[in-house]
């Protein structure tokens, strides 16, 4: 099988993506693939590299805007490409925080509460004063931590939102809930084991602690079984409610017993300090066996789509 591994993009998560991309390439079974690097610089790229390629399944390694939206995912199926993870709609509404959240809420699930600003203009220090301080100030579509800032005081809140806004139009406001970090990775459906963060250097888990090796102490964690039934049951429900397929993490904050979901990730990292192949090694996969597993149920899940539109 002829898998293309693409990595890149144009988002501010570009490093990151070209490093999911190299640790993919690295643990792909050579013995069951011909594995292709296609590295996107630029929207015009990705129809072109894909064709020329011929390639039987597109492994994405892509993070952020154009590549966790679905819009690449809409490209793929308009070539009638394959392609691993969720589809169009799940990769677009998880890419959208405000929205998910939602969704999310509607649905029963906890999520912090906050304020959306539709950029500067709408810029509210009382308002934020009302949550009362510290607050975290982040871009409403965007991840890795990137342009994400814990904000003390008011002082600091102009030149975090400002930042947030130079990333994305739409900026969250939310509380800061002191409680234990967790990541649920979801695969097929199965809550592999719950990694409990720590950060090391910094208060919260920042960009430094993600990806810096030894940054963050990242463990699976022992939680009194009501509680973990908790959390892997608010791990589902985003999942199913939001349309996830294939794989995702579920990013979540415990506090009090009580598991609020901060965000839903279609297409996790996948680099060598990443959450997701930790929880599976945990499960007992390794990160071909991994790699393996997504192929093959992103294969069963694009097959079935497309069946269910020609029936249409």
């Amino acid at each position: 099988m002829r898998i293309g591994v693409i990595m890149g993009g144009i988002s501010s998560e570009r490093e990151v993506s070209l490093q999911t991309g190299q640790e993919m390439i690295k643990h792909l079974d050579r013995n069951r693939y011909e594995v292709i690097a296609i590295v996107i610089d630029q929207r015009a790229d990705l129809i072109g590299q894909v064709q020329q390629a011929g390639i039987d399944l597109a492994l994405l390694a892509l993070h952020g805007q154009y590549g966790e939206d679905g819009t690449v995912q809409g490209a793929l199926d308009i070539l009638g490409v394959p392609y691993t993870g969720s589809g169009v709609l799940a990769s677009s509404l998880c890419m959208n925080k405000q929205l998910s959240k939602m969704l999310l809420k509607a649905g029963g699930v906890n999520t912090p509460a906050g304020l959306c600003w539709q950029g500067m203009d709408d810029y509210n220090p009382q308002a934020v004063a009302a949550l009362d301080f510290p607050v975290i100030a982040k871009p409403n579509m965007g991840g890795s931590s990137i342009g994400i800032q814990l904000v003390h005081n008011e002082q600091e809140l102009l030149p975090a939102v400002q930042e947030a806004s130079r990333l994305d139009q739409a900026i969250l406001i939310e509380p800061y809930i002191r409680g234990t970090e967790l990541t649920c990775s979801i695969v097929d459906g199965e809550v592999f084991p719950i990694i409990g963060i720590r950060s090391v250097h910094s208060e919260w888990f920042d960009y430094k602690a993600k990806y810096e090796t030894g940054g963050a102490e990242e463990t699976v964690i022992q939680l009194p079984p009501h509680v973990e039934q908790r959390v892997r049951d608010a791990a589902l429900a985003s999942y199913r409610m939001l349309q996830c397929k294939v794989y995702a993490r579920v990013d979540m904050i415990l506090y009090q017993d009580i598991p609020y979901v901060l965000e839903v990730n279609t297409l996790p990292g996948m680099t060598a300090n990443s959450l997701l192949p930790k929880s599976a090694a945990a499960a007992g996969l390794s990160f071909t066996q991994l790699l393996d597993r997504i192929i093959s149920s992103s294969l069963h899940e694009r097959k079935q789509e497309w069946e269910m539109v020609q029936y249409v």
